[in-house]
């Protein structure tokens, strides 16, 4: 049976990457900034959460480097999750880790599946594979 969005597969998966992007650099930006509610004044592990969450998602957003910052992006998320999260249970509906465990999984697909068409990771080959004699 076909899927009833089937002829939008493409966009939609654009529109959760670039969601994604955004949501990461959001995360980012509370880390390095102090900005949305973060604490701002970062040292340590939190500067280098902060600069992969903030570059990181701008890439994913963009689609520039897909598939090697989205798979250092679920890396992320699942160090978080050990990290911070699980200290307190495993289970993530008990220590609050369901979103990092959702990202980690959703950034996993992103790398597995690639760029997507409508990405600069696709405008670049594009632009190349008409250069090519």
């Amino acid at each position: 049976m076909k899927p009833i969005l089937a002829r939008w597969t493409e966009s939609t998966y654009a529109l959760m990457r670039v969601v994604m992007g955004f949501m990461l650099i959001c995360h980012g930006v509370q880390k390095v900034f102090g900005l949305l509610g973060g604490q701002g004044n970062p040292h340590g592990l939190l500067i280098l959460a902060g600069v992969i969450e903030f570059v990181g998602g701008l890439m994913i957003a963009l689609g520039l480097f897909t598939t090697p910052v989205a798979l250092l992006a679920s890396g992320e998320m699942a160090f978080a999750y050990f990290l911070v999260h699980a200290k307190l249970s495993f289970w993530p509906i008990l220590n609050d880790g369901e979103i990092v465990v959702a990202n980690c999984f959703v950034f996993l697909y992103i790398a597995a599946r690639g760029p997507g068409s409508l990405s600069l990771d696709a405008w670049f080959d594009r632009k190349h594979a008409r250069l090519q004699p």
